[in-house]
């Protein structure tokens, strides 16, 4: 069984979730009910199942709505990271909640996701693929095949080594970032005050060489609209 880079996750869950209206109008998106299950169960679910044990979360919009449903959790341990006062986007989320992450590496995943895993858990594989000697962070991606309800043009390529590089404007990419990764407290150096996206910090990952990912072999499913939610469901009881 492969051992797990990190035993920690920061789970992003402060988005003010506009695609999702009007289902989001009196409920934080990570609380909107999908196959039975509110969208951050479905992440936090998959950790403890890897063996994570504790989780940072980050709460802007309706934050006491969350912090009521996370304190029915027993497992993971949870830890609010509270950006009330400002929305801080995924990278100012991250710098904000970095002291009380307290681990290097650690994961880091959208609390919107919903997949199936393929041969092994994703946290597995990551782990298994994770080099801190050549990585500021490894992204979890999936192709076209495996994304259900996504219409997008893509947002990677990856080399053969891993290596990932952007989408250039107006073509198409093989891969779609799913919203899970591993991050190195080494790409969070020198970052940007307030708030600011990932992207800007792995846009220099990516000018140095040392942002990679690594393709996903199970399903991922787009949950960002409320159209998307009913073939969502029924694919999983699919199976």
């Amino acid at each position: 069984m492969t051992k797990l880079a990190s035993d920690v996750a920061m789970v992003l869950a402060a988005g003010i979730g506009k695609r999702m209206r009007p289902l989001t109008a009196t409920r934080p998106k990570p609380l909107v009910r999908v196959n039975g299950r509110a969208l951050i169960d479905h992440s936090l679910d998959k950790l403890v199942e890897a063996g994570v044990s504790r989780a940072v979360v980050n709460v802007h919009y309706l934050p006491g709505q969350i912090e009521a449903h996370l304190a029915q959790r027993s497992a993971p341990v949870t830890v609010i990271s509270d950006e009330r006062e400002a929305l801080l986007e995924t990278g100012g989320g991250l710098v904000k909640a970095l002291p009380l992450i307290d681990a290097d590496p650690f994961f880091c995943l959208n609390s919107d996701n919903v997949w199936l895993d393929g041969p092994q858990n994703v946290f597995a594989a990551l782990s298994e693929a994770w080099d801190p000697a050549k990585m500021d962070a490894l992204l979890l991606l999936v192709n076209h095949a495996r994304a259900f309800n996504y219409n997008g043009r893509g947002d990677f390529h990856l080399d053969p080594m891993g290596r990932i590089t952007r989408r250039k404007p107006g073509r198409v990419a093989p891969f779609i970032y799913t919203g899970i990764q591993i991050v190195s407290q080494q790409l969070l150096r020198e970052a940007p005050e307030g708030a600011f996206s990932t992207g800007v910090l792995w846009d220099r990952a990516i000018a140095e060489g040392r942002l990679y990912g690594i393709s996903h072999y199970g399903q991922w499913f787009e949950v960002g609209a409320p159209e998307m939610i009913a073939p969502t469901e029924a694919a999983l009881q699919r199976g």
